[in-house]
């Protein structure tokens, strides 16, 4: 079974922000988490229920892990029904919280 994945407005803006600073950093670094963050989330297509639980009383809102240099990412998502899965944000592992 395949899901389709879809993002938030906040999630969109989330990955804006994300690679907006890394670009002004490293732009070449910037090309390649775009790329590794992509990558990761074909993922959640087929196996969603394989990424961690984001609360314990929620077996639907799980986190996905991005590994990325030293630190890397978190995707939060919510698996919505048997065909669709909804990135609803986005993070760097070193920030706070979602925003």
């Amino acid at each position: 079974m395949n899901y389709r994945v879809r993002y938030t407005l906040e999630a969109k803006e989330d990955l804006k922000r994300l690679f907006t600073f890394l670009a002004e950093q490293d732009p070449q670094a910037a090309r390649h988490a775009r790329k590794t963050i992509a990558a990761s989330i074909q993922l959640l297509q087929q196996f969603p229920f394989t990424c961690r639980k984001a609360v314990p009383e929620n077996a639907f809102l799980r986190e996905l892990v991005i590994s990325f240099g030293s630190a890397g990412y978190v995707a939060l998502f919510e698996i919505e029904d048997k065909e669709t899965v909804t990135i609803v944000a986005v993070r760097h592992q070193r920030e706070d919280d979602y925003h």
